[in-house]
Parts: C-alpha cells; structure tokens; sequence
C-alpha cells in the first residue's frame, strides 16, 4: 500500500486581494481553504496537512480545520517554497513513513477530487516517482512526489517552489485542461465565480 501525505499550501499574505483573506472567500457552501481540503482529502491520500503563515487567527477563526493537521510556516513571507520545505520536513518527523507527497494550492478551486485521485493513480502505476500538472508551457503542482525527494523538498526556501525539480526531472504530467486557474486577485476570485455559476 502506497501511503501519500497531502500538504495544502495556504500560508500567503493575499497581498492582491484588496484587503481581503483569500483562504475565507466563500466557495459554495464552504471556504476557498475547506474546500481545496475536502477535494484533496476525499482522493484518498493517507493524512492531509495544511501549512499556514500569514493571517494564522484570522484563518482558524473562519475555516474548520479541527480534524485535519495544521503546520504554522513563521517564515512565510519567503514564499512557497519555504512552505512546502516546512511541510515536508514535518512530515519527516512524523512516524508515518510516507511513501509520497502530494502537494496542492489553497487558490485552484476548479480542481476536482477526481483530479487529485487521477494523479494519484498515475503516480502508483508510474515507474517515475515524480507525477506533475502539465499546464501546457510549463509544468508544477499539483504534483506527487516520491520519497526520494524529500530531502530536496525539505530545503526549499524560494519562491518559486519546487518548480526546478520538476522542470529538472523526467516525470509524468496530467494536462491540467482549464481547470488550474489559481486566485491571485480580487479580479480572478470574481472571474471564477462566474464561471462556477
């Protein structure tokens, strides 16, 4: 049995949201941050795990976050990378032996359960530990990684993330199709809304 931990990345100031918290934007019936987790969760990875930064009480304050694990990334403010690197390094500790990661956006809403369980399946039937989103001129996450990994991932601290190891390793992708627009503005979150009608 392949053992994945997902790590939802949602530690981001929302410094082009116009003075609101992107996490607590409502989506349907939940928040932008519930339902990537319940998306995520629901594609049957072993344990989800969110990282937070920026806006950390205001977030617990509005968001159900009780039953899932939340990792408090002080240094923020560096980007995603240092967010997947305290995520990872996290899940190192732990004595879960994981067998992959996989991690995920707080801002791409239109990504299904199905997605991430396509990715799943993709990365287990794989003989690359690497599984990537094809976003047509480039590649990123969502993405599973393998074990082998880790380490590099643990010590990330850019912003960029990890897309240098995906850019630099032969892996798989899924196209990503037109369901990978991420929310950076109060412009995208507005856009999106129209189309979710």
């Amino acid at each position: 049995m392949c053992k994945v931990a997902a790590i939802i990345l949602a530690a981001g100031a929302s410094s082009r949201m116009e003075d609101h918290i992107k996490q607590v934007l409502p989506w349907g019936s939940a928040t932008l941050l519930e339902h990537a987790i319940i998306e995520v969760s629901n594609s049957k990875v072993s344990k989800t795990y969110v990282i937070l930064g920026a806006n950390f009480d205001a977030i617990c304050s509005k968001v159900a976050l009780a039953n899932y694990h939340i990792v408090y990334n002080k240094d923020w403010a560096k980007g995603l990378g240092s967010s997947i690197a305290k995520g990872v390094s996290y899940i190192m500790e732990t004595e879960e032996n994981y067998d992959a990661v996989l991690i995920a956006l707080a801002d791409q809403p239109l990504l299904s359960t199905t997605y991430f369980y396509d990715l799943l399946l993709l990365f287990k039937s794989s003989k690359n530990e690497l599984v990537s989103t094809n976003y047509g001129t480039k590649k990123g996450v969502p993405a599973i990684f393998g074990k082998r990994y880790f380490s590099s991932l643990a010590t990330l601290d850019k912003d960029n993330g990890a897309s240098e190891i995906i850019k630099n390793t032969v892996h798989s992708s899924i196209n990503g199709q037109n369901n990978t627009m991420d929310i950076d503005t109060w412009d995208d979150y507005k856009a999106l809304l129209k189309i979710k009608k």
